[in-house]
């Protein structure tokens, strides 16, 4: 018979309602597939006024280390892992350190579904895997890198714009005078440092995980990386990649609707991840099968 303290972190371990349904249909997909499932949730999309407000840690960061190796310990990793990811983005450097990380507990038995959204550095993290699931509703985002939230083959593409304007007529200096004068100096070549930084990276990953093996496997991680990471070829750093997209550029995509047993599994934890993401306060969700959590909740007072 347990004790008040043992039945009181029983309680606690079992969470609310939504955690006790999203942890059941965890398990569910465990059982039906027999690989490790670590679902990695933002809530930027449920709680776009909270973000107005100047809420962070919406996006992929350094923080998120520690969910994953909460998620991570004693797991069998020989079972390989499917993360389920649905993220805006977020930092290149958290980014290239939680790929690594992954990499060095599971290799290359990394499968990465996507049932919405995996935008930007989501998208990265995709492409380091061995193959990525998507529906005919998911989509992938382009991985040119942002600074302060603005594209940096925008603000590149502003500057050469501007020099090019002011070139060809000096009445143009007292207009682009104060749309330079908001960046620093050294902006421009941060912005090259970090286009150049984030495609060596997918690069590599495609190398030495999607492509490993294959003997064009440099020429297909470079069709990846330029068609990704090309702004003018992408238009937009929120354009939507769909499935038949992706699969154009040379991704290993692997249909969801091809398992009906699966798409059933993954949509229904995909449901559950967001419903606890509308109705709670929580904001970020990384947690395994095994209903081992890191949650990040905010709340806000509301002075009237």
């Amino acid at each position: 018979m347990p004790n008040w303290r043992a039945l009181l972190d029983e309680v606690k371990a079992a969470g609310g309602a939504h955690d006790i349904i999203r942890r059941k249909y965890l398990a569910n997909l465990f059982a039906y597939t027999g690989r490790n499932v670590i679902v990695y949730y933002s809530g930027w999309l449920q709680k776009k006024d909270l973000i107005r407000r100047g809420i962070t840690g919406f996006d992929i960061n350094d923080e998120d280390k520690n969910g994953l190796m909460s998620a991570i310990h004693k797991m069998d990793r020989s079972k390989g892992l499917d993360l389920i990811l649905h993220t805006p983005g977020g930092e290149i450097a958290a980014t290239e350190s939680l790929v690594d990380y992954l990499r060095a507990m599971f290799t290359n038995d990394i499968r990465v579904i996507v049932p919405q959204i995996a935008m930007s550095c989501g998208t990265m993290i995709a492409c380091s895997s061995r193959e990525i699931i998507m529906g005919k509703h998911s989509n992938l985002g382009p991985i040119d890198p942002q600074v302060n939230g603005i594209p940096t083959h925008g603000i590149i593409e502003e500057f050469k714009r501007a020099f090019t304007e002011i070139q060809q007529n000096q009445a143009a200096v007292p207009l682009w005078q104060p749309i330079i004068a908001k960046y620093n100096p050294t902006l421009v070549g941060e912005c090259e440092k970090a286009i150049e930084w984030s495609n060596e990276m997918v690069k590599e990953w495609l190398v030495t995980g999607m492509f490993i093996g294959e003997t064009d496997a440099t020429d297909k991680a470079d069709k990846v990386v330029a068609e990704l990471g090309d702004h003018a070829l992408t238009k937009s750093h929120s354009r939507h990649i769909s499935i038949e997209r992706a699969k154009s550029i040379g991704l290993k995509v692997v249909a969801l609707e091809g398992d009906p047993g699966l798409q059933d599994a993954v949509l229904t934890v995909h449901h559950a991840c967001i419903q606890t993401l509308e109705a709670t306060p929580a904001i970020k969700i990384i947690e395994n099968h095994n209903g081992i959590a890191y949650i990040k909740n905010v709340t806000v007072n509301i002075n009237i």
